[in-house]
């Protein structure tokens, strides 16, 4: 089991941007289908305080956000910290 849970949908454009550049960066990672699972769905909505727009990315299920914050965790260095 990953230690990168990535919340998605199949109609997202940023959530496949997200998927890319995870595994670019070598980072494996488990993808919660929100779209097709309604379990996932309510999971989604506990871990992420109500999100209402996907990717949404926890590490350890801990709540990091979306693509934006973690491309920044990326930049500063701080997302290597959290998975290894």
């Amino acid at each position: 089991m990953a230690r990168v849970k990535l919340y998605s949908t199949g109609i997202c454009p940023m959530c496949e941007k997200t998927k890319t550049l995870l595994k670019k960066w070598g980072i494996p990672y488990d993808e919660a289908r929100i779209d097709s699972d309604r379990s996932l769905m309510a999971e989604f909505v506990k871990v992420t305080n109500g999100a209402r727009s996907v990717p949404q990315i926890t590490v350890d299920g801990r709540w990091i956000g979306s693509f934006a914050e973690l491309t920044e965790l990326h930049m500063d260095g701080e997302l290597d910290e959290l998975v290894e």
